[in-house]
């Protein structure tokens, strides 16, 4: 073996000495430096006379990037078409590249595919680099004279964002020992970052029995540090809403950084102090409001409550049943709710018991409206008076409404009716209102009854049928007492109550010859007396015979009056415009032959409800013209006799003019 020179660049030899003694000799290691050269001696640490080798010229790069090694400062001279270069790992060199004639050559091992050379031989590129990286290297050149040059590579990685994970079972102020708070991670960074904790935007430090930080670390198998921190601390209540974050501070090549984490707030548990009581919705209530009693108390957990009501007959407390912890709903409050309510609560952990100040809940009402009398009746011509009242814990105003137009007929609680009429008769409803509390107000419906014979919605209609169709024919009336109804035709009848002084009556009925030429008569009677509806049935030659069903509901109503309707058949249009075209020209003809007559002074003038006029033999033709009355059934009831003979409103309403020969 060849003993290399063991001098420094500041010389190591003794002045004057040639020879290396045996005791030197044997504090020389042996290192092996390749394959085939032979080994490097490298002094030992703290061997007399030896002087510390130079300090290696540090060198910074990030993970994953390239590290440029240097063979000596770049305004050093120096031939370097024959250098060796070295990592030193543990105080152990080992040769990872070779240089010869400006040639490069990787040596076996882990850089074998990670080096290359560059700036003509002076500069070896380390690429990929990783934590494993960190250490020493070496180059040594041989000439023209032997040289060293040593380099420190410092490797970098900023870490990921910390991540913070509170203690989810909470924190008591009662515990004597700080209790873990939270605990931060901050992963693959090298190296270790440095970590600081936060509450409320302050930083923590170590304190005795107050504050404790633990930190650990692990290696990642890619050289690569997770740093965990756990923060201890004693609390107290004011902590509840505390935030707490971590932060890591890291360096790398370009500088200091540092990472946050998200704030996070502990669960802090303290016993309760003071208990209230809560009302929802806030101001005046009123019957039928949706009302929430809520008991709260400042401690954490909130402790367990009982809600009470005052007994208004023995002044003593009953406690209330609840769905919900402390909260007790009423629906629909009515006046029974109003009084003194209370919370009560208990702490699970301390068995202490905390009542809350006693609190007055009030819900205003309006109840039990009375009208009378109860069943108001009257004659035509006579009067009535009708008085509502009603109870409530606040002054109260009236109005009188007619039902079916809901005209404001009287403010004030009584009611004068005069001259009644059988228009008179109905609903009639009385509001009672609190004004002070908007929304709080009853009503009661009363319906006045005018005696009187039955009432025909109309006194005659037409309906053009085919035979052996069955129809439904209907009929209405009204009076006081409620009128019967009867039919002059077999059929099957069903009645129905449109208020307590009208009924409907619906006839199913076939149609027949016999029908045809007499007709149906809707009978209407009460013990003051009688009325008709007569139906008229004429055939209707367009349509084809055979038994079928026609219905017509026996609701359909025009201006109060039912009136039957043929179910529509499908037909042309050219047919349409046909029958329209006649009835104008009929119309014309009409016209015509009345104003003939009224200028000749032969057509009289009169109330009557058909006039009969003679036409000459040559227009022997039937027309019938109907004119309806868009009045309503009630504004024609005066017309209406109380006996059966007498006109009903419905003939107001209908004339007919019937020209025969």
């Amino acid at each position: 073996m060849v003993l290399s020179d063991i001098t420094s660049s500041q010389g190591r030899q003794h002045a004057g000495t040639t020879d290396v003694t045996l005791a030197h000799c044997l504090a020389l290691t042996l290192t092996p430096r390749g394959h085939s050269d032979p080994f490097v001696l490298t002094g030992l640490p703290g061997v007399p006379g030896e002087a510390e080798p130079p300090t290696p010229e540090p060198l910074e790069v990030e993970v994953g990037g390239t590290a440029l090694l240097k063979c000596g400062p770049s305004h050093s001279p120096g031939n370097f078409s024959h250098v060796d270069w070295f990592s030193v790992h543990k105080e152990k060199p080992t040769l990872i590249f070779r240089v010869r004639k400006g040639q490069g050559q990787s040596e076996p091992g882990e850089y074998q595919h990670r080096l290359s050379l560059l700036d003509r031989g002076t500069t070896l590129a380390l690429a990929h680099v990783t934590p494993h990286d960190e250490r020493i290297f070496l180059c040594q050149g041989k000439r023209p004279q032997s040289q060293e040059h040593r380099i420190q590579l410092h490797v970098y990685k900023a870490p990921e964002e910390p991540t913070i994970q509170v203690n989810p079972l909470g924190i008591s102020v009662n515990s004597e020992e700080p209790e873990e708070v939270a605990t931060c991670v901050g992963r693959n960074g090298y190296p270790v970052p440095q970590v600081i904790w936060y509450k409320n935007g302050r930083p923590l430090k170590e304190e005795k029995k107050r504050v404790h930080i633990q930190s650990s670390q692990i290696v990642e198998s890619s050289g690569l540090y997770t740093l965990q921190s756990v923060l201890k601390a004693q609390l107290v209540k004011e902590d509840k809403d505390a935030q707490f974050y971590c932060e890591l501070n890291y360096r790398l090549p370009s500088g200091n950084h540092m990472k946050e984490s998200r704030e996070v707030v502990v669960p802090v548990f303290y016993p309760a102090e003071k208990v209230w009581l809560e009302v929802e919705p806030v101001g005046v209530l009123k019957e039928g409001d949706r009302v929430e009693i809520r008991c709260l108390a400042d401690g954490n957990p909130p402790p367990h409550f009982t809600i009470s009501k005052q007994n208004p007959s023995t002044q003593e407390m009953e406690e209330k049943a609840t769905e919900d912890n402390g909260v007790l709903v009423l629906e629909s409050a009515r006046k029974e709710h109003s009084g003194l309510y209370q919370c009560q609560g208990l702490d699970l952990e301390t068995m202490a018991s905390l009542p809350s100040e006693q609190q007055e809940l009030l819900v205003n009402y309006v109840s039990d409206v009375r009208v009378s009398p109860a069943a108001p009746e009257s004659r035509e011509g006579g009067s009535l008076t009708l008085t509502c009242e009603a109870e409530s814990n606040r002054a109260l105003e009236f109005q009188w409404l007619r039902e079916k137009t809901g005209q404001v007929l009287e403010k004030g609680p009584v009611l004068r009716l005069h001259n009644l009429q059988r228009d008179a008769g109905g609903g009639y409803r009385c509001v009672a209102s609190v004004p002070s509390v908007p929304g709080l107000n009853r009503t009661q419906l009363v319906r006045v009854a005018i005696f009187g014979s039955p009432w025909m919605t109309s006194k005659e209609r037409k309906m053009w049928v085919k035979e052996n169709t069955v129809l439904n024919l209907s009929c209405e009336a009204s009076g006081h007492p409620r009128p019967s109804i009867s039919w002059s035709v077999d059929g099957t009848a069903h009645e129905q109550d449109q208020d307590p002084q009208s009924v409907l009556s619906v006839l199913n009925v076939l149609v027949t010859p016999e029908l045809l030429e007499t007709g149906a008569e809707c009978v209407a009677f009460n013990f003051l007396g009688r009325n008709t509806t007569t139906i008229f049935l004429e055939l209707d030659s367009n349509r084809t015979t055979g038994v079928s069903t026609s219905t017509v509901s026996p609701y359909s109503r025009a201006n109060g009056t039912s009136t039957e309707k043929k179910l529509p058949e499908p037909e042309s249009k050219g047919v349409a415009i046909v029958a329209v075209t006649v009835c104008v020209l009929v119309l014309a003809v009409l016209g015509a032959v009345l104003y003939f007559f009224y200028k000749k002074g032969k057509l009289p003038c009169g109330r009557s409800g058909k006039q009969e006029i003679t036409l000459p033999p040559s227009r022997k033709s039937e027309f019938v013209v109907e004119v309806k009355s868009d009045k309503l059934p009630e504004e024609m009831g005066l017309l209406q006799g109380s006996t059966g003979d007498k006109r009903a409103p419905g003939d107001q309403g209908e004339k007919y003019i019937d020209l025969r020969h």
